[in-house]
């Protein structure tokens, strides 16, 4: 009985730390989180300044632990703010540890995910509002299965995606 309230607290407790943009559901034996990307037709890329639902599967945010919520109109976007928070001070990250969440939209479905869990296609002939860019999947399998179709050089996971190819996305080296 001792355990199963344990087990009961410990549940809720996971359930009440989400905020109201994400929701926790049991998908099988286990419980994954579902992400929320609001914005609206005034909503722009915090890197580009373009209008983000213009072209929504290509969405990403990031949400800070001070509150602030950050969009970008690609990943390759929400990339150059994670790798140089600094150049956009008034958003006030001084680390990784400030960002609470991170988060893409998934190219074939369309639903946020994680971005930290992500797969991201480099080198196909998909093309977002910021150019060249990388794709979104939830799993290494549908990031493969665009692979074959649209083509691609590479897939990374999000803490194997170089900055140095952020550079060159943006013809920047």
């Amino acid at each position: 009985m001792k355990k199963l309230l344990i087990a009961l607290f410990i549940l809720s407790s996971m359930l009440l730390a989400n905020q109201d943009t994400n929701k926790s559901v049991w998908k099988g034996n286990k419980i994954e989180t579902e992400y929320k990307i609001d914005y609206d037709k005034n909503t722009t890329c915090l890197v580009r300044h373009l209008k983000l639902y213009k072209n929504p599967k290509w969405v990403a945010k990031i949400e800070v632990r001070n509150g602030k919520v950050v969009y970008f109109c690609s990943p390759k976007s929400m990339f150059e703010f994670y790798f140089r928070p600094a150049k956009w001070y008034e958003i006030g990250v001084r680390s990784e540890r400030d960002f609470s969440k991170i988060i893409v939209t998934d190219y074939k479905t369309l639903k946020p995910i994680n971005a930290e869990k992500a797969f991201f296609v480099y080198g196909s002939r998909a093309v977002s509002p910021a150019g060249d860019d990388l794709v979104a999947f939830k799993s290494k399998e549908e990031a493969e299965n665009f692979v074959k179709k649209e083509g691609g050089s590479r897939i990374f996971t999000f803490d194997k995606v170089p900055f140095g190819l952020i550079k060159l996305l943006n013809n920047s080296i």
